[in-house]
């Protein structure tokens, strides 16, 4: 893929129905209940219903994407967990054995699982061969990827969300695998954002003090080093980036072109996501966040996007292991949307909420 052929499927994304979303918002006005009372479950129904154009949504079939990748970096010593930990857990998640991939499994929802780069020659039947190289190089030394490779991973993104689409997929959760992507993810919030990189750098799966001071450190090096330009999210993913998070920056991308509502994983997760709505800001109507990560830059990317998570469980595992949930309150907004009698259906004379309705009635002061 080259930038021109990007940029013309980026083109072809459009926003969200508003029509579809003054309609859902009339219904959600007209049931049976307080108005407001369902919270941001209202919200949703109708923020769905700006992707689909329809009132009323099933999100019947849900799946969770991973994209797996090893990261040069971790030669620096940034990651306490061996690098032979991403191929491990990439077979694991296909047996349902990860903490995403239980939850999935319980909850009926399919995972797939794409090698896009572990350092590890692979061949798996469960696992969908995309690997474009061998890990990304050591970004502290030189630029992770090159503008190609970075362009091929995130066509690899838009290809999976697509297919998910033919395959009548309903809502995407983007998740990933790779040791060390937490190292690369904050260099390119701190790319994007012009943060310092102690803002937006955390301990990941744990570290040691001394560890967690070269992380920084090494972000802040490789920063000044390749100078990756903000106004450019693929030369800041080519260049302290990795092949991971690109292509979850295309899946993100796929599911504005396709119409699939994307649910935002943890802090690898949301800066891919921020990273798609810096390429296409139309993006940003398909995104529900999960769950607040416990990674300290996490804070910083969800302003960015405007955007509020789900849940607050001190969640840090990344994988996609929020998603699942998350695919469990979004279809809880859907069955009250299609479910709940209107106050005509339900024979409810509703005058008495007229008052209500001039205002905010509920917050007390």
């Amino acid at each position: 893929m080259t930038d021109a052929e990007l940029q013309t499927l980026l083109n072809t994304a459009a926003p969200a129905d508003a029509g579809a979303m003054d309609r859902a918002a009339r219904r959600q006005a007209q049931l049976a209940k307080p108005p407001g009372s369902l919270g941001k479950l209202e919200d949703m129904s109708i923020r769905l219903a700006g992707i689909t154009g329809q009132v009323c949504n099933t999100l019947d079939s849900c799946r969770v994407l991973v994209f797996a990748a090893d990261n040069g970096v971790v030669a620096e010593g940034v990651a306490s967990t061996p690098q032979s930990v991403t191929l491990s857990q990439s077979i694991n998640m296909t047996r349902h054995l990860t903490g995403m991939s239980a939850l999935a499994r319980y909850f009926g929802n399919s995972v797939v699982v794409v090698d896009v780069g572990i350092d590890a020659e692979l061949h798996h039947p469960q696992i969908l061969d995309r690997k474009i190289r061998r890990g990304t190089r050591n970004l502290a030394k030189e630029p992770a990827l090159t503008r190609e490779e970075t362009l091929a991973a995130i066509a690899v993104g838009l290809e999976t969300a697509g297919q998910a689409k033919a395959e009548g997929v309903q809502a995407l959760g983007i998740g990933e695998m790779g040791i060390g992507n937490t190292t690369t993810s904050s260099a390119v919030l701190a790319a994007l954002t012009k943060s310092p990189a102690e803002a937006v750098t955390g301990r990941g799966s744990g570290l040691t003090d001394d560890a967690f001071a070269l992380k920084k450190r090494v972000i802040r090096d490789a920063l000044a080093l390749h100078r990756p330009n903000p106004a450019d999210p693929v030369d800041v993913l080519s260049k302290v980036g990795g092949l991971d998070v690109a292509a979850m920056t295309g899946a993100f991308l796929g599911c504005a072109i396709h119409r699939i509502p994307a649910v935002v994983d943890g802090f690898i997760s949301i800066v891919a996501a921020l990273a798609a709505v810096r390429l296409c800001p139309v993006v940003r109507d398909f995104l529900f966040l999960s769950h607040a990560s416990y990674e300290v830059g996490y804070r910083i990317a969800q302003e960015e996007l405007g955007l509020e998570p789900f849940l607050l469980l001190g969640m840090r595992l990344g994988e996609g292991s929020g998603c699942p949930l998350a695919f469990q309150i979004l279809k809880g907004a859907c069955a009250a949307m299609s479910g709940m009698a209107t106050f005509a259906e339900a024979a409810i004379d509703d005058g008495y909420l007229a008052q209500l309705r001039v205002g905010d009635a509920f917050t007390v002061s």
